[in-house]
């Protein structure tokens, strides 16, 4: 669905190179995260994805067209949920969604229906004025699906969500990525890319340093342990047993049946663990 090769961009103006040679590809029914610091080159690589650069050096090219020749139509294929939410706060949801519905020419989702959607069925007729920031980014998150696009473009998705409408949102992407969508997430959070990304960039500085499942880049740079909390005579305890032959491991087997186990897991890397060992950046 997104065929990238030597990427290139250059700010008019700026002597420094933005993307430095980006190579990636993103199937169908894939969630590809967009991982790095800000200042990475994670937004201008969005905008060339969605049409909005054009001056760019390399091939882009999205369900199969070369970005470089792309008209109206390529809107009526994709939805694209900016950061920061940008509505007519005199008008209440629904006519904002009203709004935007009317910009395309094909079918489209019944604005009353995304609202329930995100849990905001209860406040289509309420003024953008009078909606929280968290609020406004369920919005914007409806306003992407407008169009029943094939590609959905979401930059951090969850910001400014509280937990129960985080969990709401991530698992509306994963049945986007269910129903055969393909979903271009950009963000720093880690945790998110965790939890829902098949598999992660990371960009530093313009260029992309590692392209891997999350799940394979945690079991691969994790310690092969298993660590055990219990609790003794009051008082908090760890111990660690190497993961290999764990089965046959009698002090593991005694500690279970001997102690008060309150917490036991392996000692896998987190992404941010190894965002920073192969970037040497943290993603402040």
């Amino acid at each position: 669905m997104i065929d990238v090769r030597d990427l290139q961009f250059t700010y008019p103006g700026n002597r420094e190179t933005t993307l430095k040679g980006l190579q990636f590809g993103v199937g169908r029914g894939e969630i590809f995260g967009f991982l790095g610091p800000s200042g990475a080159g994670k937004s201008t690589t969005q905008n060339i994805l969605i049409g909005l650069l054009k001056k760019y050096q390399g091939l882009v090219r999205v369900m199969g067209t070369e970005l470089k020749g792309i008209d109206g139509n390529y809107y009526e294929k994709i939805g694209v949920a900016f950061e920061v939410p940008n509505f007519y706060s005199k008008f209440t949801a629904l006519e904002n969604l009203d709004v935007f519905r009317a910009l395309y020419s094909g079918d489209t989702a019944d604005p009353r229906a995304l609202l329930e959607m995100v849990g905001l069925e209860k406040d289509g007729d309420t003024r953008i004025s009078g909606f929280s920031k968290g609020m406004k980014m369920r919005l914007n998150f409806c306003r992407a699906f407008l169009n029943k696009p094939e590609i959905l473009f979401l930059d951090e998705p969850t910001a400014g969500l509280d937990p129960v409408n985080a969990r709401k949102v991530k698992n509306l992407i994963r049945a986007e990525r269910a129903a055969g969508k393909t979903v271009f997430l950009t963000t720093h959070n880690m945790n998110v890319a965790e939890e829902i990304c098949d598999r992660v960039a990371f960009i530093v500085e313009g260029r992309i340093e590692l392209v891997d499942s999350p799940r394979e880049l945690m079991v691969r740079r994790g310690q092969k342990k298993v660590r055990v909390e219990y609790r003794e005579d009051g008082i908090i305890q760890e111990a660690e047993f190497p993961l290999k032959g764990i089965g046959d491991n009698r002090d593991f087997s005694c500690l279970l049946k001997a102690k008060d186990v309150e917490r036991m897991h392996t000692q896998e890397a987190t992404l941010e663990d190894i965002f920073i060992e192969v970037t040497g950046r943290s993603l402040a």
